[in-house]
């Protein structure tokens, strides 16, 4: 990986949106919703007046509208505030 978010940032991979219902009814992608959760990839360090509470591998919670946005070769991440994150699965 080569980001390294700096201070209180954290690099995200969302979690797969759901492709089916329980009842096994196919969503299609413009009804899909915005996944949640994801998996910690890199960490930054930290700033004097808040210290990295999650760690690279935690599975984590996150607001509807957090974080930003982006893509690296054909896959999404999203780069947020650790403030951002609601909780560790």
């Amino acid at each position: 990986m080569n980001i390294k978010p700096l201070a209180d940032r954290v690099l995200v991979k969302p979690a797969a949106a759901e492709e089916k219902t329980a009842s096994g009814i196919i969503i299609p992608d413009s009804a899909k919703e915005k996944p949640l959760r994801g998996e910690i990839l890199a960490i930054g360090n930290g700033t004097k007046d808040e210290e990295m509470v999650v760690k690279v591998g935690d599975t984590v919670l996150y607001g509807k509208y957090a974080g930003t946005e982006l893509e690296l070769d054909g896959e999404k991440y999203l780069i947020m505030r650790q403030s951002d994150i609601l909780a560790i699965i």
